[in-house]
């Protein structure tokens, strides 16, 4: 579905700069297809972002805007924006990079414990690794997450992980 959506600002601690959907749009995705992954196409190719459709408690859905893809994008507050939105039908609601699944196909328990954490959860760590340009850094990372959930049993504790990153563990 298109649309042409305004960056605006929620000015709130915990919720920053997003895009309101339409309702017509949310509707498809939320109600219809019972489904609040989605693939935004910004701006024709521009940026292709897998992300989340969010409530925003009253009756209304939006879209969060990092820094990163505002910075792509070009966008300041109250800019309108050509949104091409479908359903996201992943596996995991975002890319799977090639390292971290060749690690997981090849290490049994440490793709038990990955896959024994909440979808969102695993989302993040697809996150943290996917986020680096070098396949050597990405093989590095994922090497980490798993030897970490193997330590910890699955416990996943962000500070410590991230500890592990700093160490190299």
């Amino acid at each position: 579905m298109k649309f042409t959506g305004t960056l605006q600002n929620f000015h709130d601690s915990m919720w920053g700069f997003h895009i309101p959907i339409p309702n017509d749009v949310a509707n498809v995705f939320v109600k219809e297809k019972k489904n609040k992954r989605v693939v935004c196409d910004f701006q024709n190719g521009k940026q292709i972002v897998h992300c989340a459709l969010m409530p925003d408690g009253l009756g209304g859905w939006f879209i969060n805007m990092n820094k990163e893809l505002r910075k792509k994008l070009g966008l300041h507050l109250h800019d309108d924006v050509e949104i091409s939105m479908t359903e996201d039908s992943s596996k995991y609601g975002m890319p799977m990079p090639e390292e971290f699944d060749e690690l997981l196909n090849m290490d049994p328990e440490g793709s038990e414990l990955f896959h024994a954490l909440t979808a969102g959860k695993q989302r993040t760590l697809i996150h943290l690794v996917g986020k680096y340009k070098s396949s050597d850094t990405r093989i590095n990372k994922a090497l980490i997450i798993v030897n970490y959930l193997k330590y910890t049993q699955g416990n996943l504790d962000y500070k410590e992980l991230n500890q592990a990153f700093k160490d190299g563990i």
